[in-house]
């Protein structure tokens, strides 16, 4: 069974950052990526990334803000998000994918985190 926890979320201001974290009890090999859902809307995909590290995708609204990397040493991947909007706010979700190749779709991911919220103020 994997599990993924992730962690790092919290209260912060329009223009700041966070780092999230997501560690994950089965690792090699795998496409991360991370998520985010408000409710009463469907999954949105953020960024993923490759077990090299050498391939990455984000989504446009969190081009040139947000920074995807991972830690295999760690079993670790994060999300650098700097520059933080309003409509960053959101339940963020780290997901892992028994595939090669990286995916934008929820539904192309396995296993899920339980989710950490993120919420930026004015």
């Amino acid at each position: 069974q994997v599990q993924l926890v992730e962690s790092g979320g919290g209260l912060v201001q329009a223009g700041g950052s966070l780092r999230l974290s997501c560690a994950a009890s089965t690792y090699s090999g795998y496409i991360m990526g991370w998520f985010r859902q408000a409710p009463g809307i469907e999954r949105e995909f953020v960024a993923a990334i490759n077990w090299s590290g050498l391939k990455v995708d984000y989504a446009d609204s969190v081009k040139g803000r947000f920074t995807i990397s991972r830690d295999n040493a760690k079993s670790t991947v994060y999300l650098q998000m700097n520059s933080l909007k309003l409509e960053d706010t959101d339940v963020y979700y780290c997901a892992l994918r028994l595939r090669d190749s990286l995916g934008v779709e929820a539904g192309a991911y396995d296993y899920w985190g339980q989710g950490t919220q993120v919420t930026v103020s004015s």
